[in-house]
């Protein structure tokens, strides 16, 4: 199979970069990504996995994929699919609005890509959050870290994260 690519974007920002889909090691969750595009949402700063930023999107592959090449621990670059249950992000403590989209789901997907170093997918009231790792930034990576930057100093509202196809 030929490398297949994506985009993603923080659209109002106007930045994007490319990302390699790792088919060879995360086949089954690939090939629901790719068969989903585009897919996108609002963005979200993480509070304890630190350089991690994230759009929570229904449910789009015909049955969730299995934990294929996991983490805890994700690198820059890095997009990792997390599956949730609707009661898991309804803590207000993590700061998600009464109003946002993904509450009454009973499954929430999120789709995060990883910027910087020294992550840590442990979640307080949960314990370990292990990931799938599907894709790896290849082009823009130095340009989407400075916004995620200010996405995490000025603030994220207004904002949406949205994966493409390369056309």
């Amino acid at each position: 199979m030929p490398d297949r690519f994506i985009e993603v974007s923080l659209d109002k920002r106007g930045v994007s970069c490319t990302a390699k889909l790792l088919d060879d090691r995360a086949p089954i969750t690939c090939e629901a990504v790719w068969n989903a595009l585009p897919l996108g949402g609002d963005v979200y700063h993480a509070k304890y996995a630190r350089n991690e930023i994230y759009a929570l999107i229904p449910p789009f592959a015909p049955e969730e994929p299995p934990l294929e090449n996991p983490t805890i621990t994700p690198i820059p670059g890095d997009l990792c699919y997390f599956t949730f249950t609707q009661t898991q992000l309804a803590t207000s403590s993590y700061g998600y609005e009464e109003q946002a989209d993904h509450r009454g789901r009973t499954t929430v997907v999120d789709l995060a890509l990883f910027y910087e170093r020294n992550n840590l997918l442990i979640n307080g009231d949960a314990g370990w959050v292990p990931g799938i790792v599907w894709g790896s930034v290849v082009d823009g990576l130095d340009r989407m870290a400075d916004a995620c930057q200010d996405l995490w100093r000025a603030g994220a509202i207004g904002e949406t994260l949205n994966f493409r196809r390369v056309q």
